[in-house]
């Protein structure tokens, strides 16, 4: 049985998280920022969204370093995916225009359907909570989704399995949030 660790920063919905993963089978639970990454014995991570502002990387624990030792996939959602874009030098801050409720995800047409988003259309609704965005992509990562308001609304890295999410796919409001936590194991199970 696949093993994925959600690694809690403090998100209003981490435990909808861990449930999605527990619905859809997977053996999961819930650990602290700070917990060591030598002490994960998984198959993947999901790095929880969060009450942490840009720029306030020290209240997210070992999220660095499990980012720069982890050879297995790691899903980052709302503050995880800031984080995950800063630490490979992007940039977020304030977004222009914050996005609260549903929100419409528009696939890249210049990006292949990635393995994170396989079985999307092209256009479907997803449920937003944030005041910042990712406004720089770092090198070696392509933009997968954008939104009205948003123009990096997912991302993954070309050169390792790391993925970062704007919208919460664990709320019931996103369309295809269960089929992306599937997608999302099924990287795991590689």
């Amino acid at each position: 049985m696949v093993r994925i660790v959600v690694i809690d920063n403090g998100g209003q919905w981490t435990h909808r998280e861990w449930r999605t993963l527990r619905d859809l089978g997977v053996e999961t639970e819930i650990k602290p920022n700070t917990t060591p990454f030598d002490q994960l014995d998984v198959d993947g991570l999901v790095l929880s969204g969060g009450a942490p502002r840009v720029g306030l990387e020290d209240a997210l624990g070992e999220c660095g370093t499990y980012l720069d030792e982890a050879t297995f996939p790691i899903l980052g959602i709302c503050a995880g995916h800031q984080f995950m874009a800063r630490h490979f030098g992007g940039e977020a801050k304030a977004a222009k225009t914050p996005e609260f409720g549903k929100t419409e995800l528009i696939l890249e047409e210049s990006v292949p359907q990635d393995d994170i988003l396989e079985g999307l259309p092209e256009r479907s609704q997803v449920w937003e909570s944030h005041n910042d965005e990712v406004t720089v992509l770092p090198d070696g990562f392509v933009t997968l989704a954008r939104s009205q308001d948003c123009p990096i609304q997912a991302i993954r890295s070309n050169e390792r399995p790391l993925y970062g999410l704007q919208f919460h796919p664990e709320v019931s409001h996103t369309e295809y949030g269960t089929e992306i936590f599937q997608n999302f194991v099924n990287l795991c199970k590689r």
